[in-house]
């Protein structure tokens, strides 16, 4: 087997990690499956609980989207093939696979549920499906059962160390389950088996949390590059706007705004790439826009990230009422399905400080990635626990990731235990990197920096109301 270039090798020892490319690369679970999940009639449907379990599978497998695009023709003739074949495991992973495109496509994890269900019905048939048990691992990745398809994909490994997928799914697992050094090598042996889009991306996301700009930038180039597949233009519209938040993070809106061009002309109406224009305009002091951007991208997919932003967008355009809106959704919603996002929101607001580090203390007993250290070291700063709130920050700040924000909160902690140089040098960096990171953030850190002396000696704990 040809050896593919060891673009991960030189990455350092470390012990934290990120969320990648697992199902929805580290997006939130929607609780609402949609009316796009219904029978043939266009009813919402349920599986009965007198069902048996097999019934109940296979019809959660065979439900209907009533739309038309190209995936949706696809998964109609796929179903086809599995009620004429029932009995044929490899009819039901074709279409659990197909589920997971549509989730991607339609960016709503809610259908990872009929793609789970296919799984079902074909390791029904044959336990040691090999491709089905992949497509299981997926899914357990979607569902944030990070050990669980840890352990799946390490014993594919072993008995199928050639399969590319099961190595990815271990790295992503390793990867949120803090063992950095497993995740790139997991990661090397994917590109080393089959260097394609899934493999590329990896690597490009581990580069850039290493904080390697450039390298990361030449491993989305690959990416980009192999993925096209007109087909299937999903992987190759995410990958950009990988690439785009790339530039992004370094203050780059034009670069940024290019990939998420580029990604729109792939997927029209694509929410990554509509929520990223959002961003760029929110970047820009532009409300309105940005506004227009998020609504869009929210409608598509909603996620709780973005109504967040939304919010952000209606204050600047000076709808009250609008951000107020948004900024409840995040609260109900992030309740339900992402306590990470909104317990940063709660911080970055200073609002429900102790709920806030109860559910990111939640979170970290399942997820140690650097996004979820520093949801906590702001939730431990919020509530005056500086100590602590140093050490998940220093976990959070251990890869040398470029993101403006945890290098804000990595300053402004250290401001706070009296380290004002070094502290005022890491929010002056912060806001260098990306001058509007986050609206509430950036404005945060500019009157810190306004307001705290610069001789190392007094800090005053700014954290409480």
């Amino acid at each position: 087997m040809r050896r593919a270039t060891s673009v991960l090798s030189s990455l350092g020892a470390v012990g934290a990690l990120c969320a990648i490319l697992a199902g929805f690369h580290g997006q939130a679970t929607t609780t609402e499956h949609r009316a796009a999940v219904a029978d043939a009639n266009g009813k919402p449907s349920a599986p009965s609980p007198s069902d048996d379990a097999d019934a109940n599978r296979k019809r959660l497998a065979l439900q209907t989207t009533g739309a038309s695009a190209p995936v949706d023709v696809l998964l109609a003739a796929l179903q086809r093939a599995a009620r004429n074949d029932p009995g044929k495991g490899a009819r039901w992973t074709s279409l659990g696979r197909a589920w997971v495109r549509k989730a991607r496509e339609s960016t709503d994890p809610g259908f990872y549920l009929n793609a789970r269900a296919a799984a079902d019905v074909a390791l029904a048939i044959d336990p040691a499906d090999v491709t089905a048990l992949d497509l299981e691992g997926l899914v357990l990745l979607n569902d944030h059962r990070f050990e669980d398809a840890r352990a799946l994909a390490h014993r594919l490994v072993e008995e199928h160390p050639e399969d590319p997928a099961a190595y990815g799914t271990l790295s992503d697992a390793e990867l949120e389950l803090g063992q950095f050094d497993d995740a790139v090598r997991s990661a090397q042996q994917m590109i080393d088996l089959k260097p394609n889009l899934p493999s590329y991306s990896r690597a490009s996301y581990l580069r850039w949390l290493a904080g390697d700009i450039e390298g990361a930038e030449r491993s989305a180039r690959l990416a980009i590059d192999a993925g096209g597949d007109h087909r299937d233009p999903e992987p190759r519209a995410w990958a950009l706007v990988q690439a785009a938040l790339v530039f992004l993070h370094e203050g780059d809106d034009r670069g940024a705004e290019a990939g998420f061009d580029r990604a729109l002309e792939q997927m029209p109406d694509y929410p990554p790439a509509l929520a990223g224009k959002g961003r760029i305009a929110l970047a820009r002091d532009d409300g309105a826009a940005a506004a227009d951007f998020l609504a869009r991208a929210y409608r598509a997919s909603p996620l709780v990230e973005t109504a967040w932003l939304l919010g952000d967008a209606r204050a600047m355009a000076g709808d009250a009422a609008g951000a107020r809106e948004a900024y409840e959704r995040v609260e109900r919603t992030g309740k339900q399905i992402d306590h990470r996002t909104l317990a940063l929101f709660w911080a970055t607001r200073n609002e429900h400080p102790a709920e806030a580090l109860a559910l990111s203390e939640g979170e970290l007993s399942v997820r140690g990635d650097v996004l979820t250290q520093d949801a906590y070291a702001w939730a431990l700063y919020r509530n005056g626990r500086l100590d602590a709130a140093r050490a998940a920050s220093d976990r959070a700040m251990a890869l040398h990731t470029r993101d403006a924000r945890i290098w804000y909160h990595a300053g402004a902690i250290r401001m706070a235990q009296g380290e004002a140089r070094a502290g005022r040098k890491l929010v002056e960096q912060a806001l260098r990197l990306e001058p509007r990171f986050d609206v509430t953030s950036a404005a945060e850190a500019r009157g810190l920096l306004g307001s705290a002396p610069a001789d190392g000696r007094q800090s005053r704990y700014r954290g409480g109301s």
